[in-house]
């Protein structure tokens, strides 16, 4: 990587501005504020690069937490955008719709399998969770069920941080265990990828089958547990089980949807229909906040009715935002346009070669790949932030959590750029 010209050096400040005044009042997320390192000042993105104000650029290993598919700034999505804000930013969805959020719906409702035939939008990844927790909890209701409202979900599970998805998150490892004493208390099994999980979790749904609405989990990937993966004969022992007990099967497709784990969703691998998926950030390839959360047709079917009562009473503000709507739709065209699945197989092949190495080294129990995912696994990290740091100073924006470093790169990343990143883990973690 050059270093930057001296004319770029002057043109920008190494404390903007800025920076210096908005700090001061920001709480930023995950982050212990009294001991975390100052967050970098970024003034540009493009491609699969973030420029930041002091005139380093890094390559970006995450995609932006694994929003920007397309990477950065992509100019049919760019173009959209500006097309779409010209015409309409905003108007309530409530009482009017309008053509990008209903082209949008036909569309990934053509290209997810059965009849999953209703969208309902949403503006995050966490409360198109909730929304689809809340659809299978009134699914009951409106039967006249009203003891079956829990949800059995998994050990090394996360699906979003606001109250009602903490509670279906890893109860024990996951980030939200403080809130234990307070959160709705629902059913957390074993993912069943071996014989004595697969024991455990038949025996938990057994006993809790008759209070619960849904089996919830994350198909193929636990993408914040830890990149955890399994195989596709899991999601069918899922579905099969919530066949046998009359159960609704919600698949969180957050993370893995669109692309990332080398189809363009991850259950299609194991030749399955969910009940309820879940959609957002490789949805607008990165550009705007907006999730989805999609129902079958029995689902959907049970909320008519002539009592109001039986309604879904749910509507974020900022539903179906049509600039995001817009970016989703520009974001699908590239899909249907650009080589994207082709491009996640080199990826897959790039990664696997070059972060082999890694398992050799001291403290690596394991190197895993899965789509445009890489995973070295160590025995611990001591300190995360510190080890970001270094890869900081290496030219690449990388964030190590747990006991993982991970790579989930936009699919158009180089291949000369994505070797920088997995040799620059291979020489940071040897050092």
């Amino acid at each position: 990587m050059s270093a930057p010209s001296p004319s770029a050096m002057t043109s920008r400040q190494a404390t903007p501005d800025w920076y210096e005044k908005g700090l001061p009042h920001i709480w930023l997320p995950y982050s212990q504020m009294k001991t975390a390192s100052p967050p970098l000042a970024a003034v540009r993105t493009h491609d699969t690069r973030i420029e930041l104000a002091d005139g380093r650029e890094l390559i970006d290993g995450v995609a932006a937490w694994w929003t920007a598919c397309h990477g950065y700034n992509h100019p049919h999505i760019r173009k959209a955008v500006e097309t779409q804000l010209a015409t309409m930013p905003h108007i309530m969805f409530g009482g009017t719709v309008h053509e990008p959020a209903l082209r949008l719906a036909a569309r990934l409702c053509a290209m997810l399998p059965g009849d999953l035939e209703r969208v309902f939008f949403t503006d995050s990844g966490s409360v198109s969770v909730e929304v689809a927790m809340k659809m299978a909890i009134q699914y009951r209701l409106n039967k006249g069920e009203t003891g079956r409202t829990k949800m059995l979900a998994f050990k090394g599970g996360y699906h979003g941080d606001t109250l009602a998805t903490m509670a279906v998150c890893d109860p024990e490892e996951g980030m939200h265990h403080l809130y234990g004493t307070v959160l709705a208390q629902h059913v957390i099994a074993p993912l069943p990828v071996d014989d004595a999980s697969t024991t455990e979790f038949l025996r938990l749904l057994a006993q809790h089958a008759h209070e619960l609405t849904a089996i919830l989990t994350e198909p193929l990937v636990q993408g914040a547990g830890g990149m955890l993966f399994h195989s596709p004969d899991v999601l069918r022992t899922l579905r099969k089980a919530a066949d046998e007990y009359g159960l609704l099967l919600i698949l969180d497709e957050i993370f893995t949807g669109f692309g990332r784990t080398g189809t363009l969703f991850a259950y299609e691998q194991a030749e399955i229909v969910p009940d309820i998926v879940t959609l957002s950030k490789a949805l607008t390839g990165g550009t705007m906040a907006l999730a989805a959360t999609v129902a079958r047709r029995h689902v959907f079917d049970a909320f008519l009715s002539d009592n109001p009562e039986h309604a879904l009473m749910h509507g974020p503000t900022f539903m179906a935002n049509p600039l995001a709507c817009a970016c989703a739709n520009a974001s699908l065209d590239l899909f249907e346009s650009e080589p994207r699945l082709h491009q996640v197989q080199t990826i897959n092949a790039i990664l696997t070669e070059a972060l082999e190495p890694c398992r050799a080294l001291p403290g690596v129990t394991d190197v895993r790949t899965l789509g445009a995912i890489g995973v070295v696994e160590l025995e611990k990290i001591s300190n995360p932030g510190a080890l970001r740091q270094k890869f900081i100073a290496e030219g690449v924006w990388i964030r190590p959590f747990r006991n993982i470093v991970y790579l989930t790169p936009a699919f158009t990343i180089t291949p000369d750029d994505l070797k920088t990143l997995a040799n620059t883990i291979y020489r940071v973690l040897s050092s």
